[in-house]
Order: C-alpha cells, then structure tokens, then sequence
C-alpha cells in the first residue's frame, strides 16, 4: 500500500542527526516522518560518554577538528549552528551538564535526558516516528520518493539519510547509507573503524605483559598529534590518545609515541648516569613510569648493569626513543570497537549548505553517514547536531 503523499520529508534514521533534522523540519511546520529499525530512537546518544553523552566540546565549531577528503566541507554547517547553540537548547530543558577535560561537556545526570530532550522537541514539531521498521527499497520514480517498508510504502519530496556508518554492528549500525547513496550515483570515500584501539603484532609481543598499564603520552602521526592518556591491553594499545591517533592511521603506518612529554629524555639519562653512577637504569625509570612498563623499557632498550656501565651516547639514543617511541601496529579492533566511522558518502556530491546531494534535488546525507569523522569528544555529536540542524532547515 502506497500512502497519498502526507509528508514533505521522510527521515530514515532515528539517531542524533535524524533527531535533530527532524525536530528543526518540524517545526518549520513540515510534515516529517522518522523512521528507524531498532526499537528505540537515540540508541548510540545512550551508551555514550559511559552514560552521561559527551554530547558537545566547546571548540565543536573548529573545522581543522574534523577529518574529511575536503576538509573546507563542514565550515559552513558549523558556523550555522555551534556548540553554544546546542548548550542553549540543553539549557533550555533544564538539564544539568558540566565540563570536563580538553572542553568535553556531559549530563551531570545521564544521556536519556538527551534522547527526551530531542524527542519532546519533535514533538513539538509534529514530527511523526516509527519505530522497529525495516525499509526495504527506497526509489525515485517522479518527483517524489518512495520509501518501502514490509508494511507499507511511504512517499515525500525530501528524503533524508542519517543511518551512520557500520560503526558498532551490535547496535545495528549498517553501510545502509552508502547503499543509497552508490544507488542514486553518488561516491562514497573508503568506509574505515575510526577512533579504535590499535593492535600489536610479534614485534611489540613484549608489551602484552603491560596490560591495563597507563600513562600520559604524545601520540604523533602525519598531521595528528594528541597528549592524552595512553593503555596498553592485551591486544595492544587504547585509550584517548590511541583512539585519536587511529583516525590518521592507515595499515602499514608507524606512530610514534613520546613517553615522557614535557621531558628531555636524553639529558636527563646522561645526567642520572652523572648524579647516580651506580644506579641501575631500571631504577632511574621506575621514577618516571610505572614499575611494570620501566623494567619492560629498560629491557627493550637493552639497560641492565650499572648507569656508568653504559656510555652517554647510547644512554642518549635510548633518551630519544623514550621521546619517539615508534609502534607500527598490525591492525585495528575493527568496526565492532570503533566509537565511529572516518570516510563515508563523498562531500564532492553534496552542496555544504544543506547537504543535499547535487545531482538528486531533495536527497540529503547527514551525521557519520558522511566523510566528515571528528575527534573524540564531542565533536561527533556536534557534527550531528550541525548536520542535521543544515539539512533540517532546507529539507
């Protein structure tokens, strides 16, 4: 059954760029139909931030923070709608949130507030949502499109994809969106896990013995550069700045670490070798590391025996790998682990005001369906709200 043309837009997808397109056609007074197959709306704004969303950073609105084959793409969403623009509407319901580090704002109280706040606004907008629906086809026979369900097919004049990437397959997330896009003519950039823990192979297998041993690091690779925290695990490395770090990562690359930033490692060996001659190398790590990871250094650097037992100029080289220390990992924990997805629909096919595809008039991609990725967090969910806000206004 094909329904009398009820609505101007149909949404496919119920999360943060769908909520947020959704409420703002809505409220332009458009007849808005959203559509998702889990059972829920918001599901990846619930798990995130450990519960809490990270839902916005404040310097969200900074295009060099996100990653994109054209990197100019995304100015223009968010300089339309910034991070302040979304704390207001936060605000606005009364929810509480507090800032944490490097400009990560959350819910003092938890991510469902979030996921209330987009629905009530929604409804305000008249916006109407089904849940637990499998599309089945999606077409454009005339000027409007068709949207197959196994119950019934829906038709409007804007269609608007905001399914995401294949980004935690456990919740459901599928290259839905790129489906729809090759299928209407439109590139999609190579689909690759993204803010990810990184694995280590036979080379680095003296790490394993490290696992759950943290510390604060530089992560440097091609234009990526992070002081975060660092965690070594069973499989290999993880934590903020290994996630951040992952998004630049390709297979074949080599990061490099400093492990003690902030430090001159090199003087400050030859200057323990001056002070404590008979000081193992070991000892003078441990005061700096954690005592696990110090014995493992002093061992891959080849350290045993008394400080005046090693001359300055390899005490020296074994200071500058502390500072650069290079890791060349195997591979990722894949899709199942990514927070979410770097590539994606081609911004070369969209126009950057409203995301709309430039070939296919009233067709518009939105949130991590695109090849716009951020850096954790909060910038995701920024582009989210920035993207879905753009396309909400014109669709």
């Amino acid at each position: 059954m094909t329904r009398t043309n009820p609505y101007d837009v149909i949404i496919i997808g119920a999360g943060a760029a769908g909520l947020m397109c959704a409420l703002t056609a809505g409220q332009r007074g458009r007849r808005v139909l959203l559509l998702d197959h889990l059972d829920r709306a918001g599901a990846k704004i619930l798990i995130s931030g450990g519960g809490r969303c990270n839902f916005t950073n404040r310097d969200g609105h900074l295009a060099e923070r996100y990653l994109s084959a054209n990197p100019h793409f995304a100015k223009s969403a968010l300089g339309r709608y910034d991070p302040a623009d979304f704390i207001a509407l936060v605000d606005a319901h009364g929810i509480a949130w507090h800032e944490k580090t490097l400009g990560q704002l959350f819910c003092d109280g938890s991510a469902k507030q979030i996921v209330a706040m987009l629905e009530e606004e929604c409804a305000r907008g008249g916006v109407e949502t089904r849940l637990l629906t499998r599309i089945t086809a999606v077409s454009k026979p005339d000027e409007h499109f068709r949207v197959g369900t196994p119950g019934e097919t829906y038709a409007a004049a804007s269609l608007v994809i905001a399914t995401g990437g294949p980004s935690i397959p456990k919740m459901g997330a599928t290259g839905f969106a790129y489906d729809v896009a090759r299928q209407f003519g439109l590139k999609v950039v190579e689909p690759r896990p993204a803010l990810v823990p990184l694995t280590l192979g036979a080379d680095d297998r003296l790490f394993e013995t490290l696992s759950g041993v943290s510390l604060d690091v530089v992560a440097t690779l091609g234009k990526g550069r992070f002081r975060e925290a660092a965690l070594f695990t069973h499989r290999g490395l993880s934590g903020p700045a290994i996630l951040q770090i992952s998004s630049y990562w390709r297979h074949g690359d080599t990061l490099s670490l400093d492990l003690l930033p902030g430090t001159d490692a090199a003087a400050l060996l030859v200057e323990a070798k001056r002070t404590r001659p008979k000081a193992e190398p070991r000892t003078i790590l441990r005061e700096h590391f954690p005592d696990r990871l110090a014995d493992v250094l002093a061992d891959r650097l080849m350290l045993a025996g008394p400080m005046l037992d090693h001359k300055d100029v390899a005490l020296a080289a074994a200071g500058r790998r502390l500072n650069a220390w290079p890791f060349t990992p195997n591979g990722s924990e894949g899709f199942a682990k990514a927070e979410v997805t770097i590539g994606g629909v081609s911004t070369d096919g969209l126009d950057q005001r409203g995301l709309m595809a430039k070939r296919v008039p009233g067709l518009h991609f939105i949130g991590e369906g695109v090849d716009v990725t951020g850096w954790l967090g909060g910038y995701n969910f920024q582009w989210a709200w920035a993207s879905g806000r753009a396309a909400g206004e014109v669709a």
